[in-house]
């Protein structure tokens, strides 16, 4: 009897072990293919090591485990994206995701997958203005700023430089689109002139009609609201070959080493934006590295974005979106002891404790309106075929 009793009680050991033990697995939700290849290859790290950094804590909800699940949204195919997002959630059991990337599979995925499923998702650079608005149950979170706040950004840059006519082009879809309108609008009402304001498709081989028809119209520079691993390239090549254009106008989408690197000097005295902060919270990041870039656009919100989701659930002591989804402005946001990365330890600690925090992350992170960052950005300047930082905004 004493050793079925002791037996029972090794038993039950290894139970409150295993359970004490459980793995909370989040999707990692990025183009892995597709047009921002090049981004999410340092994007998806960045997210992964907030995940690894709770993980190795010890700390997370009475000593659970994290892991992280990759998944592809190609960033511009909706019916894989969403498939992908389910397979994530029915599958891999997933009880949070970090993405989308791409503001049209992320708004497929939000409302096709994550509502239906009562999924959270932190975007860390679906930027579409129409984000803002859009009905998601309290679910959709993101730490990259909306396209409205990045085309006064882009109006004040291209002004501060004198330049007082352009030509834009913009990838067909939602991203290219919001931040094209949202361009337009704050460029004119500053007095300015738009000459051409025409959209290209992405995966062409030949873009002589799209150059030719921005050539005709004209502008000083030319904004290219693309993707730097598809047809924005294409576009610049385009217009550098004609000599159609030689200086261009580079958004977010564009900003990344590859398109120097494919473009070569010829790209050198263009300029732009993208989201971005010269934050202790950055320079933080940046030390910490391991094998990827924190300094590339996207990649500290990533980490942000995954960190915000984590950090909630341990607030509230549950990985079930329905119970977390609530306290991820509490945890983003004033009052609170501040937090930068690496010091997630610490934050799991206070809020296991009951304390608040206030987690300012890599991106300097404040949530506004209906959970999106209010927005800082890194001015660039592509110098000696490479990106270089010439200030913030």
């Amino acid at each position: 009897m004493r050793k079925l009793l002791l037996t029972s009680v090794a038993v039950l050991g290894t139970t409150a072990s295993l359970a004490m033990a459980d793995d909370v697995k989040i999707g990692v939700f990025l183009g892995f293919t597709g047009p921002i290849e090049s981004l999410v290859a340092q994007m998806a790290p960045g997210a992964e090591a907030a995940i690894a950094e709770v993980s190795a804590s010890g700390k997370f909800m009475g000593g659970n485990t994290v892991s992280a699940v990759r998944a592809d949204t190609t960033c511009v195919d909706a019916a894989a994206a969403t498939a992908a997002a389910e397979r994530l959630i029915t599958s891999d059991k997933v009880s949070g995701i970090v993405g989308g990337d791409c503001s049209g599979v992320t708004t497929a995925t939000l409302t096709n997958v994550a509502m239906p499923n009562g999924m959270v998702m932190i975007s860390p650079s679906a930027t579409s203005p129409a984000l803002s608005t859009i009905e998601d149950n309290g679910l959709f979170f993101r730490t990259a700023p909306s396209d409205a706040r990045q085309g006064v950004v882009m109006t004040e840059i291209i002004m501060d430089r004198g330049i007082k006519e352009v030509a834009l082009t913009y990838t067909n879809n939602d991203y290219g689109k919001g931040l094209a309108d949202a361009f337009a609008t704050a460029y004119e009402a500053a007095g300015g002139t738009i000459t051409i304001n025409t959209s290209h498709e992405d995966g062409k081989a030949d873009y002589s009609a799209e150059v030719g028809a921005l050539a005709a119209a004209g502008g000083e520079v030319l904004v290219v609201a693309g993707y730097l691993d598809q047809g924005g390239k294409g576009i610049i090549q385009g217009a550098l070959d004609t000599g159609a254009f030689d200086t261009f106008v580079l958004p977010d989408g564009m900003v990344g080493d590859a398109l120097p690197a494919a473009i070569g000097s010829d790209l050198d005295g263009s300029f732009g934006q993208a989201p971005g902060t010269d934050s202790p919270g950055a320079g933080k990041l940046a030390e910490m590295a391991d094998g990827f870039d924190a300094t590339s656009p996207f990649s500290a919100e990533s980490y942000d974005a995954a960190a915000l989701i984590l950090l909630a659930m341990q607030a509230a002591n549950s990985s079930a979106p329905a119970d977390y989804k609530g306290k991820v402005f509490d945890v983003a946001n004033a009052p609170g002891e501040k937090i930068l990365p690496g010091e997630l330890g610490k934050a799991l600690d206070i809020l296991a404790s009951g304390g608040e925090i206030d987690y300012v992350g890599a991106s300097n992170v404040e949530l506004i309106g209906a959970g999106e960052s209010a927005g800082n950005y890194r001015e660039i300047e592509i110098k000696d075929k490479a990106v270089s930082t010439v200030g913030y905004r």
